[in-house]
């Protein structure tokens, strides 16, 4: 399957599997500078890439494992969802855990995006 993507920022990196038979797409930060997340907050981070699903199909922006575990670092509106109509920003909703501030660099990789097929459904309603 081929997706259409697009830079829009200078800093944006193409998402990267990380091994051969990986589910995610790891998404990389687009940050000129380094953003602090301190303690108990949230920012919402750049990606710099808009992506162009076909209909039927949709992204999943995950946590990765690795901040989670050593950094307590996660995605607030856990897993955020990318529809096919959508051609803006992929942007990524981080959140502190944790207790010590953290440095968000750039080109840092930041989450994962999980593409997956989808039903049409209709709902039928019994009484």
């Amino acid at each position: 399957m081929k997706i259409k993507i697009q830079k829009i920022t200078k800093n944006a990196l193409l998402p990267q599997k990380m091994t051969e038979h990986a589910a995610g797409y790891d998404l990389y930060s687009a940050n000129d500078e380094n953003i602090m997340l301190k303690p108990s907050s949230i920012t919402l981070v750049s990606t710099g890439i808009a992506i162009s699903l076909p209909i039927g199909y949709e992204a999943q922006i995950r946590p990765r494992s690795g901040l989670a575990v050593k950094n307590q670092i996660g995605i607030l509106n856990s897993p955020g969802t990318i529809d096919a109509d959508y051609r803006g920003e992929i942007k990524v909703i981080l959140f502190n855990f944790g207790k010590t501030n953290f440095t968000i660099k750039p080109a840092m990789r930041i989450a994962q995006m999980v593409i997956s097929k989808h039903e049409t459904i209709e709902f039928e309603l019994h009484k």
